[in-house]
């Protein structure tokens, strides 16, 4: 017998309709919960095809605002952006979920808490790859003890840059853009799954070059400004008392660091790619013997996706749909504001640290998401 719960549906809203627009259009249909009936864009050109590519409406940004069949709007707009089309969204009425990073402060971060507490709204952030079967297995592993108490460890997150596949690459090297708040917040939120929230940064920064030479098409040869760190050295310190150091960078051709290692008092875990719900998991003991980990039959690590390197598991928008059912169940989403306001007060205090040469406390702090077992992550899906 199911409950009206089980059956009821969210409407969405796509407000940003560019090259990440298709991942949420193509995967929101494995989920429960959630149906996206519209889209919008500042160009309306970009809005109608994604509208006739995925048969959903094309409407301006105001008229998807106050269209009562969309309740939750997602937010595809660039960083810079992404603090005011969130503001409209909570003050047009509706839920917002956004990509990261979910704001490029604190302020604007509280800012929209206050708006959505005096609504009754809620305010969910991408990534949800910490929510794949690998990074829930790592969770379980440490969770049950397998490595002890983790103690310390490493993340790498380097390669040459973007401006070698992106066709308009300007904003990633502008305030607001960079590796770490462009890729770190798949670090972070995973580094916060596993073992909690970050109690201080320090950090060394810097950048390569002033410029930049775009590679890919269409704007082949054009020279761009870079405005913000592009190598980034920091040292994180955990409520736990865990040291973690992260390297994030688009100044390295080639390396051989490990995406992410964590170092207990009885072994060590190594985890995958954090950018991705998939791969495998390595772990020892005491004996120093590092073993692949038998992935285990979680849903999010089955391969979905034909790539280049070989099948993939991609479950983007997860991390929408359970803030969908949080929100009709009355519970706690993993993707919450809380969560990513503090990973933003992560990155911008390592960002802040490299200015000015010190260590930063972190003024806010958060829960660990709930795990997503085997049965939790099956419920998500349709």
């Amino acid at each position: 017998m199911t409950t009206d719960i089980e059956t009821r549906e969210l409407g969405v809203g796509i407000i940003g309709c560019g090259n990440i627009s298709t991942t949420y259009f193509k995967l929101a249909p494995l989920f429960r919960g959630i149906k996206v009936v519209a889209c919008a864009d500042i160009n309306m050109a970009a809005a109608e095809g994604r509208a006739e590519e995925f048969g959903v409406e094309a409407q301006t940004i105001d008229a998807l605002l106050a269209n009562p069949a969309v309740d939750i709007v997602v937010n595809l707009t660039i960083p810079d952006a992404h603090f005011p089309v969130s503001k409209a969204i909570l003050e047009a009425g509706k839920h917002v979920y956004s990509e990261k990073p979910l704001v490029l402060s604190i302020e604007q971060g509280e800012t929209l808490r206050g708006i959505a507490t005096a609504n009754g709204l809620k305010v969910g952030c991408a990534p949800d790859t910490f929510l794949g079967g690998a990074h829930q297995l790592a969770r379980h592993l440490i969770d049950e003890g397998r490595i002890g108490r983790v103690t310390s460890g490493t993340c790498h997150v380097m390669s040459p840059g973007m401006e070698m596949w992106h066709p308009n690459p300007d904003f990633f090297f502008l305030p607001g853009g960079g590796p770490i708040l462009d890729l770190g917040p798949y670090y972070i939120a995973n580094l916060i799954n596993l073992i909690g929230p970050v109690k201080r940064v320090g950090a060394i920064t810097s950048m390569a070059s002033t410029t930049r030479t775009i590679t890919s098409e269409p704007r082949k040869g054009e020279v761009i400004p870079v405005k913000t760190p592009t190598t980034i050295h920091a040292l994180l310190e955990f409520q736990n008392g865990a040291t973690i150091t992260l390297s994030a960078s688009w100044d390295v051709w080639s390396h051989r660091h490990a995406n992410m290692e964590l170092y207990g008092t009885d072994g060590s875990l190594f985890v995958p790619d954090p950018n991705f719900f998939g791969g495998t998991v390595q772990a020892s003991g005491r004996d120093k013997n590092i073993q692949p980990v038998q992935m285990w039959e979680h849903p999010f690590a089955v391969p979905n996706q034909e790539h280049p390197q070989g099948p993939m598991a991609n479950y983007r928008t997860a991390g929408l749909a359970d803030m969908a059912i949080a929100i009709l169940e009355g519970r706690d989403a993993r993707c919450s504001l809380e969560r990513a306001l503090h990973g933003v007060d992560v990155m911008v205090s390592i960002l802040r640290s490299g200015e000015e040469g010190r260590f930063i406390d972190l003024t806010t702090t958060c829960t660990q998401p709930a795990a997503l077992s085997i049965e939790e992550a099956q419920a998500l899906l349709r």
